[in-house]
């Protein structure tokens, strides 16, 4: 697999090299040199096949032959060891449920299958992974590397801007897995990150890696359950399928696209984001003006710089698609609020980021047409705004009740690259 960096496309990578180093030259994004495409009766014969089988096929195409088709289903069966359900909302919308992996989000499929290709490609060669996270990130790439020996992961997040629980999902794990609390928001943590690779000496002296949705054997684990879903879907409606993605870094719009590219019928997709929406002004008015972030009740959404969004405009470009082909909605606190005791109505317990997608699915969906949006966390990382909200109790699933208790162990710094970098050069072996 060749891939090429977005900002020089002169300096091109195979997936290995794409993996350990995350970003290219001048911060620059990797993107597929080819982009694959499966035929009309490759795809129902993708869709007759179980998850693991029909991902290994898929990641195959991308990868080709730097990691044999035996090794991969072992991986993607490693990672993807849980499941992605289609659950009915009414008689024209379902949710896409990914948050039954370890840590209750959709980032566990990304972070477990790059913490396994990783380990397919790293060999005994130590690896420090640097990564900011608005809440699940952390978790799924903390929880996805524990343990795994010559990996040290270090994650930023916003002190005081994401949830509680989710804090305490990979806050208290200690070990291999360092957590900083960074005073500043989500795209201060991530400038503090952009600014370690471009770091030459801190890159090489620590063996710096990224895993956040830049890398981009997360995004490709990404575009297997956009399959999965369809895969569940009546062949009546596939023609007529229209997803609602939340997007906050863009990563999983990306992934839906990429999806789509390969042949997966999708009609259409609509990237609906919170008050943080640089996004769909932009395709309102073709100006890009990010605004300072705010905070909202779909914190890990709270992004006004997105990373990927690069990676959409040149999947685009390159499938001469027209960008006003993408559907696109912002949703404020007031009616996020509404859209979670609308659903709760309809017998759907949700949480802010998937009522988002679903609100803006609901007022641009069509007659005729059927509607999937992203269900990316539990709504139970989100207890205190949820109970709040509909004014029901939750209970803790296993998962994180086996947390709540246990003391934060993270570090406090300002939005400092001074003071990080010194953090990571003085790390434990």
């Amino acid at each position: 697999m060749k891939l090429y960096n977005l900002k020089d496309h002169n300096e091109q990578v195979n997936f290995a090299q794409a993996i350990k180093q995350g970003l290219g030259k001048q911060q620059g994004l990797f993107f597929p040199l080819e982009l694959p495409e499966f035929g009309l009766t490759e795809i129902d014969q993708l869709l007759a096949m179980d998850f693991v089988t029909r991902s290994s096929k898929i990641l195959s195409a991308f990868i080709g032959d730097e990691i044999s088709e035996e090794a991969l289903y072992q991986r993607v069966n490693a990672a993807f060891a849980f499941p992605a359900p289609v659950a009915e909302v009414t008689s024209d919308v379902a949710c896409l449920e990914l948050f039954h992996g370890p840590t209750l989000a959709f980032k566990d499929f990304g972070g477990r299958f790059m913490a396994q290709m990783l380990a397919e490609v790293a060999g005994d060669q130590p690896v420090t992974i640097l990564t900011a996270t608005s809440g699940d990130t952390g978790a799924a790439v903390a929880h996805a590397f524990y343990g795994l020996k010559n990996v040290r992961v270090v994650i930023l997040y916003p002190q005081g801007k994401i949830s509680t629980l989710q804090e305490k999902l990979f806050c208290t794990l200690g070990g291999n897995i360092h957590t900083i609390a960074i005073d500043g928001d989500f795209d201060a943590c991530q400038a503090l990150v952009k600014q370690a690779f471009d770091d030459q000496a801190l890159k090489e002296a620590i063996h710096l890696n990224s895993a956040n949705s830049i890398n981009i054997s997360r995004l490709l684990a990404q575009i297997c359950y956009y399959f999965e879903a369809v895969a569940q879907l009546p062949q009546s409606v596939r023609n007529q399928l229209v997803i609602s993605v939340p997007s906050g870094n863009f990563g999983d719009l990306t992934a839906g696209l990429l999806a789509k590219s390969l042949g997966l019928p999708v009609k259409r997709f609509i990237a609906a984001t919170n008050a943080n929406d640089t996004v769909p002004r932009f395709l309102a008015s073709d100006l890009w003006q990010p605004h300072a972030t705010v905070a909202t009740l779909s914190n890990a959404m709270d992004v006004s710089q997105p990373n990927n969004w690069p990676r959409v405009e040149e999947l685009f470009r390159r499938k001469d698609w027209p960008l006003q082909a993408l559907g696109y909605g912002a949703v404020s606190d007031e009616t996020t609020k509404a859209a979670m005791r609308e659903l709760a109505a309809l017998g759907y317990l949700s949480e802010p980021h998937a009522a988002i997608a679903y609100r803006v699915l609901r007022d641009q969906l069509q007659e005729g047409e059927f509607g999937l949006f992203l269900g990316t966390a539990h709504p139970a990382k989100f207890k205190e705004s949820v109970e709040a909200i509909l004014g029901q109790e939750l209970p803790l699933p296993e998962a994180l009740a086996e947390r709540a208790q246990l003391p934060l162990l993270s570090h406090n710094m300002p939005a400092d690259f001074a003071k990080m970098r010194q953090f990571l050069m003085t790390l434990p072996a």
